[in-house]
């Protein structure tokens, strides 16, 4: 069990970082515009931000904090996911570049969220 739970920890830090190298390559990929500029830095705070709560999370002395900084990530994954639905709606991007992204960002919310509920004891595997 406690490799897997290594394992489970290693994936969701590994799945964070390339999914933030992922955005910032599609940040630098957008047309220059006003509208792209304001949402790019607005996505690459938050999808920057999932990995280094992540990271934080795991290096936490206290379980409060633990959850804390899971929570952090869970709200950034959110508004992630709320930036390039943004992008993909407003034919900013096309959907063919957006949507393995916010694939990615579902999955990763559905991860935080279940481990949130498993710290706090609503949910046993």
């Amino acid at each position: 069990m406690q490799n897997y739970n290594a394992k489970l920890k290693n994936d969701i830090r590994e799945r964070s970082y390339l999914y933030a190298l992922k955005i910032i390559k599609l940040i630098e990929s957008l047309v220059q515009n006003r509208t792209n500029k304001i949402i790019g830095d607005q996505l690459l705070r938050s999808a920057t931000s999932i990995g280094a709560n992540i990271i934080e999370a795991q290096a936490s002395p206290t379980k409060k904090d633990f959850t804390s900084f899971l929570n952090h990530a869970l709200k950034s994954a959110n508004e992630s996911k709320f930036w390039l639905g943004l992008l993909r709606d407003s034919t900013q991007v096309s959907p063919e570049k957006i949507n393995p992204l916010l694939k990615e960002a579902i999955e990763i919310s559905n991860i935080l969220a279940s481990s949130i509920l498993t710290i706090r004891g609503k949910r046993k595997f």
